[in-house]
């Protein structure tokens, strides 16, 4: 006999698949939990070998998976009437669940159970192997995570200069500020009200969320303030990824803390977004400062990052690069060298100037810029970045206001409603 779980979160469909399960040759139902906790409580018992559950139930995330797998049970999702079937089966394969079958074909449930796990893409913190699913949507861009360590080597920036420069040569890209210590990034491209579109996306989805700031630029706008980082429903970052791809690049500015919770049952940590963004990340875009400080701060970064995650792609970029430090760019280079295999690596050069008239216009660099050197180190980034984009417009541009461009805007991102600038 297999011995069942079930977390229906109280949904309408549990009593069909109790009277489902009841009538399969080779099931029991050994318990029917109330919620996450409950069920994580009855896996540690050892007895149970699946779990059916509601994708919806409030607390499920990669983490509960986890723990799970870690039992030996094995989780078969019931996807709700109503939900968008990839979106949501893709969001399961992250998470680790690697069955789902909808609430109108409980029927399929017994099969669901009793048929090899598959699982899904490998996750931050305790993975399993993939099996790549044939029936993911098609993906037409990827999603680029920007962090660095602690002390400020401007990882904001960065993510918004390279979005900025992707979206000036005509390539649809969101822009997500998951800072958990505090987003920065809308006020360093004029958008200056108080809602969050990353609280806002965890609620509700990606689409009114949004800040249009251009036809090919889309802004999802981070905290308001720190402390309202657990108000941000895990796994939304996996979500966003998804979503996003499918239109075109992904711009994730994150925190600089890669700690994970003392406790391995937590769900939810203020460093989770920060660890979620790396998770899903196709590349990890890594900004240290080139300072003695931040070159030491940078070595222990991505030493720790490659402890983490060992199998994401790194690209390495030293910023505030001047000849006053004393050392040359292959000298960092080969410091950079003794630590990681970077698929790039970068440097940026120290252009207070042209950062200070960007964010006093409160426009992106690829706006305000972008000839100045620190634009042009930029453009070369994102050419190696996302290759064979069409080439920069020649000369100073602004991106086109949000009141002069609604349909061009709504057609190329389809995120949500313009912001005016």
């Amino acid at each position: 006999m297999t011995p069942v779980l079930i977390l229906a979160a109280g949904a309408d469909w549990e009593t069909a698949a109790l009277g489902v399960l009841d009538r399969a040759p080779g099931l029991v139902v050994l318990r029917r939990c109330v919620d996450v906790d409950d069920l994580v409580a009855a896996a540690s018992a050892g007895q149970a070998e699946a779990a059916v559950v509601a994708l919806d139930a409030p607390g499920l995330d990669a983490r509960a998976i986890d723990h799970l797998h870690h039992h030996g049970v094995r989780a078969i999702g019931v996807l709700p009437l109503g939900a968008a079937h990839e979106p949501a089966r893709s969001a399961a394969s992250r998470a680790g669940i690697g069955r789902v079958v909808s609430e109108d074909d409980l029927a399929a449930l017994p099969g669901a159970i009793t048929a090899p796990e598959v699982t899904g893409p490998p996750r931050v913190g305790g993975a399993t192997p993939t099996n790549a699913r044939a029936d993911q949507p098609t993906v037409t861009g990827r999603m680029v995570a920007v962090w660095g360590p602690a002390g400020a080597p401007g990882r904001s920036t960065v993510a918004a200069a390279v979005a900025a420069e992707i979206a000036r040569r005509q390539r649809p890209v969101l822009l997500v500020d998951a800072d958990p210590y505090g987003g920065s990034i809308a006020q360093q491209l004029g958008v200056l009200d108080e809602v969050s579109g990353l609280l806002a996306a965890s609620r509700g989805g990606l689409g009114p969320a949004t800040r249009l700031l251009g036809t090919h630029l889309a802004l999802l706008t981070g905290l308001p303030r720190p402390e309202r980082w657990s108000e941000i429903r895990p796994g939304v970052l996996a979500d966003l990824a998804d979503q996003g791809r499918q239109v075109g690049e992904v711009i994730v500015d994150t925190g600089f803390s890669l700690e994970e919770p003392a406790d391995p049952s937590a769900r939810s940590s203020r460093n989770q977004l920060t660890l979620e963004a790396i998770d899903a990340a196709d590349e990890v875009l890594v900004v240290g400062s080139a300072d003695p400080v931040g070159l030491s701060r940078l070595a222990r970064g991505l030493v720790e990052l490659g402890d983490l995650a060992p199998a994401v792609p790194v690209r390495v970029v030293v910023n505030r690069m001047r000849p006053s430090l004393g050392w040359t760019e292959q000298e960092v280079a080969g410091m950079v060298a003794g630590l990681v295999r970077p698929i790039g690596l970068h440097f940026l050069p120290e252009d207070r100037a042209a950062v200070d008239r960007a964010l006093v216009a409160g426009r992106a660099l690829a706006e305000e810029a972008p000839d100045s050197p620190l634009g042009r180190a930029i453009a070369g980034l994102v050419a190696d970045l996302v290759p064979g984009l069409a080439a920069p417009p020649v000369g100073r541009r602004r991106i086109p206001g949000a009141a002069r461009c609604y349909a061009q805007a709504r057609c190329a991102i389809g995120y949500g409603k313009p912001v005016d600038r």
